[in-house]
């Protein structure tokens, strides 16, 4: 049986990180407050207490930041938020924008 050779070589991977996204929720006169600390414990998993601080900077400066997250993740929870907002028959509206 022949004898294996091993050799070492070395491979130089340059990995870059990937661009994050912020997901924003603008205030508007019609989504409900506990509406919008729905979706924040549901979608982006934030405890009642994130949730509310969030919310209240919602209201109060007229949007806030939800997450940050990869392009495929914040596009998914965008996508997922306006479908829940659609069938409340509310006109919330999230965006989102490069970190």
């Amino acid at each position: 049986m022949a004898q294996k050779e091993w050799v070492e070589s070395e491979v130089v991977v340059d990995l870059e990180e990937p661009q994050l996204y912020k997901v924003i929720m603008w205030n508007d006169d019609y989504t409900t407050m506990d509406f919008v600390v729905e979706v924040l414990t549901d979608i982006f998993h934030k405890t009642q207490e994130e949730a509310m601080a969030i919310m209240l900077t919602i209201h109060e400066r007229g949007k806030g930041i939800c997450g940050t997250y990869t392009y495929e993740i914040a596009e998914t929870k965008v996508h997922q938020t306006l479908k829940r907002a659609r069938a409340n028959d509310f006109p919330l509206r999230v965006t989102m924008e490069k970190e």
